[in-house]
């Protein structure tokens, strides 16, 4: 995946600023979508990509922390690094507890908010991977056969493939399902079958 593959959401009522974060982000290679609003940002569809979301604290309306409690609550998974002219000590605690990735006071300088830029769209890539993992044993799994989903729950219960073979699989497991017979189906088989899916 490449830089360009990425977003970077821009979200500040100052026209000027979001003109100047839309040039540094370029910069380095990176496309940025600007909102003047935290509404405007919610209704718009965004790419399903690596992004993250550069949040400006004090807005018009629903405010940059509002925004992050109800990305949060929606379970959305943006990074976002807040910038803020009118920062304190609470409101960064409260930013960074909820899982900012940085918290910036204007004026910053161009590379601290671009490290933490490349930082939340790593983080952002990484989560991306997990959850497509994840899906990708749920198709798996989904998959299976009576038979193989019974084999895979003695796989993980730590029996061994003889074990379940060979019917002694009963000594540790109290399900009233019967044990797989001599027809191939065990651990050995199974493991083949779920080597070569995919």
């Amino acid at each position: 995946m490449t830089e360009t593959d990425a977003v970077v959401f821009v979200v500040d009522d100052d026209a000027p600023v979001r003109e100047s974060l839309k040039n540094l982000i370029g910069s380095v290679g990176l496309r940025a979508e600007l909102f003047a609003s935290t509404q405007e940002f919610l209704r718009s569809k965004r790419p399903d990509v690596p992004s993250c979301l550069v949040l400006d604290v004090r807005l018009p309306g629903l405010s940059g922390l509002d925004l992050q409690k109800r990305i949060t609550e929606a379970g959305m998974e943006i990074p976002i690094i807040f910038i803020t002219g009118h920062g304190d000590i609470p409101m960064s605690v409260r930013a960074m507890k909820a899982g900012a990735v940085e918290f910036l006071t204007k004026p910053f300088r161009d590379q601290d908010l671009l490290d933490a830029i490349q930082l939340a769209l790593e983080r952002d890539r990484k989560a991306r991977e997990q959850r497509a993992a994840i899906e990708d044993l749920r198709r798996r799994f989904a998959s299976l056969t009576a038979r193989e989903r019974e084999v895979m729950a003695r796989v993980v219960a730590g029996l061994l493939n003889k074990q379940i073979g060979g019917g002694t699989w009963h000594k540790r497991d109290h399900s009233q399902n019967s044990p797989p017979s001599g027809d191939g189906e065990d651990g050995s088989r199974f493991s083949a079958r779920v080597g070569q899916d995919g």
